[in-house]
């Protein structure tokens, strides 16, 4: 059974920092999708960015000039450093994976992501990011 666990969710001031872990068990780490997606209250879920375990580049949706999406592969474990945080930012954060065949595209044969709306297999149960002004 396949288990995503987030965690590091804090409530912060404006213009603090916090790095958020995703930690996948029971599937083989290789060739996943993964990423970060967060739901504001009263808005939509959206994606932040996602990366693919088997190399590449990450790809973000958003916040790329404060967001940083990396892994661990000895950890089989997914980060995300939020930086310069804003109250906008207050949301669940979610951390999501699904099979690269199914979520990596090439748009370009120079350029492949994972795509945002395609992730929707596996995910966590989410972690609490509050940012106070």
């Amino acid at each position: 059974q396949v288990q995503l666990v987030e965690s590091g969710g804090d409530s912060v001031e404006a213009g603090g920092s916090l790095r958020l872990t995703c930690t996948i068990s029971g599937y083989d780490y290789k060739n996943l999708c993964m990423g970060w997606f967060r739901q504001a209250p009263g808005k939509e879920r959206e994606g932040i960015a996602t990366m693919m375990t088997g190399g590449g580049s990450a790809y973000y949706a958003v916040g790329e000039d404060r967001f940083n999406i990396t892994h661990d592969k000895s950890k089989q474990s997914l980060y995300l450093f939020l930086d310069s945080l804003k109250p906008d930012d207050t949301g669940i954060y979610y951390c999501a994976a699904d099979l690269a065949a199914a979520a990596y595209v090439c748009p370009k044969p120079s350029w492949c992501y994972c795509r945002v709306n395609l992730m929707d297999r596996y995910w966590g149960q989410g972690t609490q990011v509050t940012v106070s002004s």
